[in-house]
């Protein structure tokens, strides 16, 4: 693998900025890898190749794209295995989980993009009109480093089948994985500039691609702060379309009756096997407070069940380590924020310092109050703040009672009332006990958790402008 250069134009190119990055092993934090630090001259390198090629591939056909993409995604299926290593070295997970839960975990939804696909109308009559779907142009796809692969996934594929050029910017410290991207691009001889990749900064290359004025689109998924500032770039300079994945601070609520034992595993599952680094991990859990006793021992029991440890050194370990230094110090400055606050720790201790690598234990919080930072922030850590209500009413206000509005959980012995609790949840997605999340289905927040959605056939229709002709 060519971690060393750029693919630019169907080639492999080195960096005109002649400038590259170090890529960590989180679990020894050991330099791994090196990757170009791509400038705005590789940018517009890029820009260029994908506009030139612009035109050819949106005329294509339908049917021909999706022999392309259908190629791709078969290429990186048959690489998953290969894949794993990368993608656990660079993160700092487990290889089983990078295998199972960031890899095959998105093959499925790959593949239904080009079912959605194939009931795409490109142009449908309306009497005395015709609504034509056309690409959007030239998209900048911008990824996070907690999903390296799937994030790319939900990108790129529906970009490219949709008819539009790509320009990929990964995380800065996770972007090894996107390589085999490319090399699923070159695989199948897409033609040249269809799809490229520019690894570098945010501020160097994915602000750049948001300031240029013949990118056409931006989608990002990142922080809300990080989402804010790219949007900011993409319409003052040139009114792009735009489509943000952000972060999340989603409630668990368990509804009196409920079988806690059951409903504690779906909640810890989001929490804690990305080491809590999941936009939408449940990481308010919301209790009767008359079921206190109860459901507080079961969290303690529950949580020993998540063995925690260094993946390069405890071959038991279920849970990796976080991604990097900056993640470790913000965890550790939550959990001291936690207790400053008045929060009592049920489980776990403030991380005391760095090992190997950056191992990290979970931290239960109880008596957490709505207003306090820990339950209202996003730590982005294994962190799980507990707050009581009285009443189902209640509930649902100390839910809603956040920026954000991605995901939610309702657990009760009655569906039908939990899915009435659900539907007042003002998040974009929400489970009712326990029900499975498909990676094929639309995904994205409410209020400051993004605007858009991924995923799905309304992931796909993203991509699209609307052109009415009236005849």
């Amino acid at each position: 693998m060519k971690y060393n250069q750029l693919y630019i134009n169907g080639e492999w190119v080195n960096p005109i900025s002649n400038q590259f990055l170090d890529i960590e092993n989180p679990a020894n934090r050991k330099i791994i890898e090196k990757v170009p630090r791509g400038n705005e001259e590789d940018v517009n390198v890029a820009v260029e190749a994908a506009k030139n090629a612009f035109v050819s591939w949106k005329n294509l056909g339908p049917g021909k794209r999706q022999e392309y993409v259908q190629g791709m995604i078969d290429h990186l299926v048959s690489r998953f295995e290969e894949m794993a290593p990368v993608l656990a070295s660079e993160l700092g997970s487990t290889e089983k989980f990078a295998l199972k839960g960031h890899l095959e975990g998105y093959e499925e939804s790959m593949y239904a993009f080009l079912e959605h696909h194939k009931s795409i109308s490109y142009v449908e009559d309306r009497g005395n009109y015709r609504l034509y779907r056309r690409p959007q142009g030239i998209v900048a796809c911008i990824t996070p480093w907690n999903y390296p692969f799937g994030q790319i996934a939900k990108k790129v594929i529906p970009a490219l089948l949709a008819g539009n050029t790509v320009i990929l910017k990964p995380s800065k410290s996770t972007p090894l994985t996107a390589y085999f991207w490319a090399e699923a691009a070159e695989s199948v001889n897409l033609p040249k500039g269809v799809f490229n990749l520019v690894t570098g900064k945010g501020g160097e290359v994915g602000n750049v691609l948001a300031d240029h004025p013949d990118v056409n689109a931006i989608t990002f998924t990142g922080s809300t702060n990080g989402g804010k500032e790219i949007a900011s770039h993409g319409i003052s300079h040139s009114v792009k379309r735009v489509t943000l994945e952000l972060g999340g601070k989603s409630a668990a609520i368990f509804l009196k009756g409920a079988d806690y034992s059951d409903a504690l595993k779906g909640v810890l599952d989001s929490v804690y096997l990305n080491v809590g680094q999941t936009c939408s991990a449940k990481t308010r859990l919301l209790i009767p407070r008359e079921e206190r006793e109860t459901i507080e021992k079961l969290l303690i029991e529950k949580t020993k069940e998540y063995p925690f440890g260094n993946p390069l050194l405890d071959e038991k370990a279920k849970v990796g380590v976080l991604n990097s230094e900056d993640q470790w110090n913000k965890v550790k400055k939550y959990v001291e924020l936690g207790l400053k606050e008045g929060a009592k720790i049920l489980y776990g201790e403030v991380p005391e310092e760095i090992g190997t690598g950056y191992e990290i234990q979970p931290v239960i919080f109880t008596d957490v109050l709505p207003d306090m930072k820990i339950a209202q922030e996003e730590i982005f850590g294994p962190v799980l703040s507990v707050l009581f209500y009285d009443t189902i009413e209640e509930a649902i206000e100390i839910a809603n009672n956040s920026i954000y509005g991605l995901s939610g959980i309702v657990y009760g012995p009655d569906k039908e009332e939990a899915l009435l609790v659900a539907s007042e949840i003002r998040t974009g997605q929400v489970q009712v006990n326990g029900a499975a999340i498909s990676q094929d289905s639309p995904f994205g927040g409410f209020k400051e958790s993004g605007m858009g959605r991924e995923g799905a056939l309304e992931g796909l229709e993203e991509f699209y402008e609307y052109q009415t002709i009236f005849i």
